[in-house]
């Protein structure tokens, strides 16, 4: 896998500060995309154990509230097997922080719910580390400047683990105390 950036002290991506991975590889390729340059693979620098440990290193500090995944899309079957090492690590060693992923996959399609390329063997386990997730493909003409969190209104906010858990998707709650860990 290879990575497209990483934003250190990110605001813009989850509840308080917070480090975002954007991943490199996407076949979504929404219209007016806001990373683009990332749809192909091979864009960016490899991802390995010196960027999981620089990843890991970024989140200690106790105001940053966790990881968030963007794209690219971290979903894609190409990309899962790398960053479910990120996330199972990173819950290893902060299980208090939060991880949040956006992807382009919806929670039916990642749950094999409906039929999707990004459905594998690790996937459960990969999801199982996150808190929550952003899913749905952008969609410009649903696009809506005034959504927190999300670029257009088709867009969902999933409490993951409670979603999981019922085995429907259920919303996140926009609580301020979020930013911790407390499912």
């Amino acid at each position: 896998m290879n990575y497209a950036n990483i934003k250190y002290y990110d605001i813009a991506n989850g509840p308080g500060v917070r480090t975002s991975l954007f991943v490199s590889g996407c076949t979504h390729r929404c219209e007016n995309c806001f990373n683009a340059v990332a749809w192909d693979f091979q864009y960016g620098e490899p991802f390995g154990e010196e960027t999981i440990q620089q990843l890991l290193d970024s989140c200690a500090p106790e105001y940053i509230a966790g990881l968030s995944l963007l794209g690219g899309e971290p979903m894609e079957p190409e990309n899962q097997p790398a960053v479910y090492e990120l996330l199972r690590r990173f819950r290893q060693r902060y299980p208090e922080k939060t991880v949040w992923c956006y992807s382009g996959y919806t929670f039916e399609q990642l749950m094999g719910k409906e039929p999707s390329r990004c459905r594998l063997e690790i996937t459960d386990a990969l999801l199982g580390c996150i808190d929550v997730l952003v899913d749905g493909e952008f969609v410009q003409a649903l696009y809506d400047i005034s959504l927190r969190f999300r670029g257009s209104s088709n867009q969902r906010i999933l409490n993951l683990p409670a979603s999981m858990s019922k085995g429907e998707a259920v919303l996140w709650q926009d609580d301020p105390m979020f930013a911790k860990r407390s499912l």
